[in-house]
């Protein structure tokens, strides 16, 4: 079969044709090599993350909160039976504080937080999930309020800054946690010269306190995680209706 000739090159199109494939073949075999060195080079850099935990040092980890039921965080009655503005009060916070709301969800307290650090201060308002965070901006934006930063964190590292935070609240979140030791290291390493790591958890040891048994912590078991993780016990709030509130800074370097 005759070929046709590109009249500007003189050259038969097949042969024209046949040039740019092999170009083109090369081309993306070169792209390829530099993509693979890539995915090898992050692959180094990280290493896998081990599978979640089902139970650490005796006690069986929760499962944690699915966006969809958000609504029960902001429920009306919240106040009256969590006395959160009381929490708060005893909180330690100051005006230009750098404050971590840990597992913020769709910001209940991490609102109130903005509004204790003023303008000068900032909150990072940490979740594993987008949907909740979504939700934040959103109330962040009707109240606003611009001081809030809002951080998709992973289940073994919150993405916090080193040693810039001043209060990491973990309110009913910590026992949650799928690989605690990674978390609590990673908050060890972004707490300030004399930041704090405050848990807010339900009272296992009250009955009445009407949560399940598997979102509550005893202060038994409370001692027997952080202080092996490099924390020590500074302070204690023992005044909320139905939850402990205990205060660890920082043992040791």
């Amino acid at each position: 079969m005759p070929s046709f000739m590109d009249s500007r090159s003189g050259r038969s199109r097949p042969e024209f044709s046949g040039r740019l494939l092999r170009l083109a073949n090369c081309l993306v075999f070169s792209i390829a090599l530099v993509a693979t060195a890539q995915v090898r080079e992050v692959a180094a850099d990280e290493a896998p993350l081990p599978p979640g935990l089902e139970v650490y040092k005796g006690r069986r980890i929760a499962d944690f909160m699915h966006w969809r039921g958000a609504e029960w965080l902001i429920r009306d009655r919240r106040e009256r039976e969590e006395r959160c503005s009381l929490m708060l009060a005893n909180l330690g916070v100051k005006p230009g504080m750098t404050v971590c709301d840990m597992g913020c969800g769709n910001g209940f307290h991490t609102l109130k937080l903005a509004k204790l650090v003023g303008p000068e201060g900032r909150v990072l308002g940490v979740d594993i999930q987008p949907q909740m965070l979504k939700m934040l901006k959103e109330r962040a934006q009707a109240a606003d309020i611009a001081n809030i930063e809002p951080i998709q964190g992973t289940v073994a590292d919150p993405k916090l800054p080193d040693g810039q935070v001043d209060i990491i609240l973990c309110l009913d979140v910590y026992h949650e946690f799928s690989h605690p030791e990674r978390m609590l290291a990673a908050m060890r390493r972004s707490l300030s010269p004399d930041g704090v790591v405050v848990l807010v958890e339900f009272r296992e040891e009250d009955p009445k306190v009407p949560i399940k048994p598997l979102h509550k912590m005893s202060k038994q078991q409370i001692l027997k995680e952080l202080p092996p993780n490099g924390f020590k016990l500074v302070k204690e709030f023992d005044r909320l209706p139905w939850q402990h509130m205990m205060f660890f800074a920082r043992d040791g370097t």
